[in-house]
């Protein structure tokens, strides 16, 4: 099956985790890879493990230095000639109480998970917008629909994605632009490992729900389905899906339970 036969699919946060998984999941199916990450090292890695490395174009840059954006645009522009797909996946995560938290930890999270991701969005949409199609596609979180104890500042980043993309999915739907969130749980990637402290350090921790989580490849393989559908949100996830619908049909049970959750 190769339903994104030729398309060119950017998928930032490409060198590790869900990223890397999803570099293999589209090469497999013969799509043109634009893999970003600040790891040059190892997207050369995921390159040469994809099908057709040839049809992969690396392209290292952080994505918080939001001034280069249209030049890492501008250089998928003039190798591929378009964007069909960007996969907005980048991101850090965090392991502190809110109230041992630095202001920069959280505006640093701010500034990975939400300003980046906009920026190099609104880098991209023009181009959309001329061709009259593409999807944009942004690897959210279930924390971006209700929070849970030491996530603070990442639970706001992700809850902040929802707010913009909604908005934009609503402004572009008669211009043939479509916006997918998707929302994994617990997937086994380096996540909590470079989390960030209350002072900025890494948490250097794997976590017992991330070790027991899902393998990041069947995680890519239902992302793609999403993408497929052109779902507008998507929950990839375990049992841990239950705290969305808790959410909306019982929030009082569901504010008990994470008052609950063990602080560690």
């Amino acid at each position: 099956m190769e339903r994104f036969r030729e398309k060119v699919v950017w998928i930032t946060g490409a060198s590790s985790g869900i990223g890397e998984a999803l570099a293999y999941a589209f090469s497999r199916e013969g799509a043109h890879l634009v893999l970003s990450a600040r790891r040059t090292e190892r997207l050369e890695q995921v390159r040469a493990n994809c099908t057709g490395p040839g049809k992969v174009l690396l392209l290292p840059f952080d994505i918080t230095q939001t001034d280069c954006h249209s030049t890492m645009v501008a250089a998928v522009i003039e190798h591929f000639g378009q964007v069909d797909i960007l996969v907005n996946n980048a991101g850090i995560s965090q392991r502190s109480l809110a109230q041992e938290t630095l202001l920069e930890v959280d505006r640093r999270l701010m500034e990975v998970n939400y300003f980046g991701v906009i920026s190099l969005t609104k880098a991209v949409l023009p181009f959309m917008l001329q061709r009259g199609r593409g999807h944009l596609v942004v690897i959210s979180s279930l924390l971006g629909k209700f929070g849970i104890p030491l996530r603070s500042a990442y639970c706001a980043s992700k809850h902040a994605l929802h707010g913009f993309f909604d908005a934009l999915r609503a402004e572009l739907h008669d211009q043939g632009i479509r916006v997918t969130l998707i929302c994994p749980g617990w997937v086994r990637t380096e996540v909590s490992m470079h989390a960030l402290r209350g002072d900025g350090s890494e948490h250097g921790i794997v976590d017992p729900s991330i070790a027991k989580g899902m393998d990041p490849n069947v995680c890519a393989r239902r992302i793609l389905n999403a993408i497929h559908k052109r779902k507008a949100e998507a929950y990839i996830a375990g049992p841990e899906k239950l705290g969305i619908y808790l959410k909306r049909l019982a929030p009082g049970l569901l504010h008990w339970i994470v008052r609950r959750l063990p602080i560690q």
